[in-house]
């Protein structure tokens, strides 16, 4: 008991030490469980100096997390600064009387007409009053969010030292797993390990791959659509895409202001592309995700929808993770109890 005792202080202290590491560690494992048959292909196109590979590889997740976080702050703090000023420029001639359909609308109909009748009689001014706390708390609460600009780029040069030392020592830290899961379940162990990064793989394609190309053509139909601040709406999208929102959210409101702003036929151009980009994560995600895991479709969404919202961006990889682990468990235990006969 003693022994036992002595072996859950000494992990218990361990993870009480690593806290500070742990989100950096997890999305140093998944980017190089992601991204190791890159890694691998670079190697190949390099001569096979592993060095230079990891060097290579090293240098692109720092361009695909440094990049887009400047580019996304920037723009957002822009658009907060800037945002007041561009309401009052949509909405120079006013608001004019409410619609017909807004009295229409039970219980909240009355008081809703009555607030935009309201802000109509005040003229742009009133309107950009009113929308200046919500873009400063907006930008305020994003930025927050991150946990503040020094502690992200804290994070990040943390991920990338150990994305550059698990892409150097890969095998090892994989067989040391390996030999882990194997001393403790055997061959269930090691099959859970694989089924692990497996999932993580197949997130990678699936959400990932399939979040950035919805968010790829949805800024393009908004760019090309005249619609402001196309660059933080991609970003926007992106985002809404991870959490498997889609870029519904986005799109359908460019559409009404092209509309509202009498520019009906980029409108209509908007909303004919939107509806096959909307549509696309229900054929590309299921495609890219078969082709990593053999786990049914709700587990893996489950796992992607619950860690999101139970652990933030990281439960994107830890959800799956966990579900495609303890299934495998859980359907080996049944599969040992059941007869055989049966």
């Amino acid at each position: 008991m003693l022994t036992i005792l002595l072996i859950i202080l000494l992990v218990a202290g361990s993870f009480w030490v690593l806290i500070p590491f742990l989100g950096a560690l997890i999305w140093a494992t998944s980017i190089v469980v992601a991204t190791w048959p890159v890694l691998l292909w670079v190697q190949k196109k390099t001569g096979g100096r592993r060095s230079i590979a990891v060097a290579i590889m090293t240098l692109l997740v720092l361009l695909a997390f440094i990049l887009p976080f400047s580019v996304a702050v920037s723009a957002l703090l822009e658009a907060a600064q800037r945002g007041p000023d561009t309401v009052r420029a949509f909405l120079a001639d006013g608001l004019g009387p409410p619609p017909q359909w807004l009295h229409a609308i039970p219980i909240v109909g009355a008081r809703a007409a009555a607030r935009w009748q309201e802000l109509a009689a005040g003229g742009p001014d009133a309107i950009v009053e009113t929308l200046r706390p919500y873009a400063r708390a907006a930008a305020t609460g994003a930025i927050s969010l991150t946990g503040g600009l020094g502690v992200v780029l804290v994070h990040v040069l943390i991920t990338l030292i150990l994305v550059g030392i698990l892409y150097s020592q890969g095998e090892v830290a994989a067989g040391g797993v390996m030999a882990f899961a194997h001393r403790l379940g055997r061959e269930r162990g090691e099959e859970t390990v694989v089924l692990a990064g497996q999932a993580v793989r197949s997130v990678a394609l699936g959400v990932i791959v399939t979040a950035l190309v919805q968010a790829l053509l949805a800024g393009l139909g908004l760019a090309v659509a005249g619609v402001p601040y196309a660059a933080v709406l991609t970003f926007i999208a992106f985002v809404l895409g991870i959490a498997q929102l889609g870029p519904l959210l986005i799109l359908a409101p460019a559409v009404i202001w092209l509309y509202w702003s009498g520019n009906a036929g980029w409108g209509t151009a908007l909303l004919v592309w939107s509806i096959p980009v909307i549509a696309l994560d229900n054929i590309l995600r299921p495609i890219l995700i078969r082709r990593g895991v053999q786990l049914p479709m709700l587990l893996i969404i489950g796992g992607v929808v619950g860690g999101l919202v139970a652990f933030g961006v990281l439960g994107l990889f830890v959800g799956p993770v966990i579900l495609a682990a303890t299934w495998t468990l859980t359907k080996a235990w049944v599969a040992e109890g059941w007869p055989k006969e049966a």
